[in-house]
């Protein structure tokens, strides 16, 4: 498309030249711009794709939890660079059975870091700001308690030792709610997916503790969006309750 248009450009000023210098000029700088538009726009376009993943995700049973937000590359998901990460989320536990006592927990956070991508995955490290506001409710009202700020660290691996393996990793630690969240799974490739188990932790400074252990499905499709469901067992101190759970987490790369 690029030859075509220098080509039309040149005829026409073969066809034009007897018009005054000004309209020539003008028509030929036209001409220029679409030539130069024609072909720099797919070199952008293909430039700019793989820069934003879109995601959320839910986990319910006694407890429940879910997050939503944005990972931006500054250049692109499929090489070495800067990134950023911001989440919100939201979460409802049972705090303690007598008297009932309910928690409820909104954070968010605005993270920094690095991508490093590999031929067999890629790992990234993020810091940056968060952000926890909680309330306990109970037959006596609610009670709103301090905002409270602080650092948060995140650390993710997406990997694939084999060409039918995937191996992930998830590690988090903020001060705001003195929290640390864990997440390991591996997985074999099987039905358009990833199967296999999963292990994952949380605990926080008010001594909530949470262990699960169960299955995964990560990686399959629906036209452009990809999906993980988990489901399994865990156990929550304190009271030792162990209870189901089910998990379903969404990305979609823009």
């Amino acid at each position: 498309m690029f030859i075509f248009a220098l080509l039309r450009s040149i005829l026409y000023r073969r066809r034009t030249s007897r018009r005054p210098v000004c309209r020539r000029a003008h028509q030929e700088a036209l001409s220029l711009a679409v030539c130069v538009l024609v072909a720099w726009s797919p070199a952008r376009a293909e430039d700019s794709a793989l820069r934003t993943v879109l995601f959320g995700s839910l986990e319910a049973g006694p407890s429940t939890f879910s997050s939503s937000g944005a990972k931006l590359a500054f250049d692109r998901f499929d090489r070495d660079g800067p990134v950023a990460l911001v989440t919100l989320g939201s979460g409802v536990r049972l705090e303690s059975a007598a008297p009932t006592l309910v928690r409820l927990t909104l954070l968010g956070a605005a993270l920094g870091g690095y991508q490093f991508i590999q031929d067999w995955g890629a790992v990234s490290v993020f810091a940056g700001p968060e952000a926890s506001w909680e309330s306990l409710s109970g037959a006596g009202g609610m009670q709103a308690l301090p905002l409270q700020a602080g650092l948060r660290l995140r650390g993710e691996v997406w990997a694939r030792p084999t060409a039918g393996t995937l191996v992930t990793a998830t590690a988090i630690f903020g001060t705001a709610r003195g929290d640390a969240y864990a997440r390991l799974s591996w997985g074999l490739a099987l039905f358009g997916a990833y199967l296999g188990p999963e292990i994952a932790f949380y605990g926080d400074r008010t001594d909530y503790r949470k262990w699960s252990l169960g299955l995964h499905a990560t990686d399959f499709a629906l036209g452009e969006t990809r999906f993980r469901l988990s489901a399994g067992c865990q156990s929550e101190n304190p009271g030792d309750r162990l209870s189901p759970y089910l998990s379903l987490a969404v990305w979609r790369t823009l």
